[in-house]
């Protein structure tokens, strides 16, 4: 008599006591993909595609990775993923874009510090960097000599500098 009830409440808490809520229909779409697949690899005797569990369960293959990923547990950016010793490597380290570019913090400081220029020396470094001009080539452009090109040029990247250390 308990014992249904017992599990009724074990189940409850397990699904309304999670960090991240996450909908019914999407667990059980989730949970049935997981079904799916070890059977699949059961059969197989190797791991199957996305596609292959999709079909097997009649839905998009977007809908299946939704799901899966609906269920993972959150994770701190700040947990441990490597330790030796004095150096420790948190998620958070291993973190990037998806595009490898680099820090994402570090390119809204450069285009914080760029909008702080000014015109003149915005173009400069746009004529010299971006459409890889000589200085000559520039000076000629803008109408001053060489020498006031190099020294604007070496002003506007120590602003650029310190603005990003600061």
């Amino acid at each position: 008599m308990f014992v249904p009830m017992i599990i009724g409440e074990v189940r409850r808490f397990l699904r309304d006591n999670n960090p991240v809520r996450v909908s019914r229909s999407m667990r059980d779409t989730a949970y049935k993909a997981i079904q799916c697949r070890e059977r699949l690899t059961n059969e197989q005797g190797r791991e199957p595609s996305v596609e292959e569990i999709s079909g097997q369960l009649g839905m998009r293959a977007q809908d299946v990775v939704v799901a899966l990923e609906a269920i993972v547990e959150p994770v701190s950016l700040y947990e441990p993923v490597f330790s030796d010793g004095g150096d420790t490597i948190y998620i958070m380290d291993q973190v990037g874009d998806a595009d490898g570019e680099g820090n994402w913090l570090e390119e809204i400081a450069l285009k914080q510090a760029i909008r702080r220029l000014s015109d003149r020396e915005k173009r400069i470094l746009s004529l010299r960097f971006l459409q890889g001009k000589t200085q000559m080539d520039v000076a000629g452009e803008i109408g001053i000599s060489q020498a006031q090109v190099s020294r604007l040029e070496k002003g506007a990247l120590g602003k650029i500098k310190r603005e990003i250390r600061a």
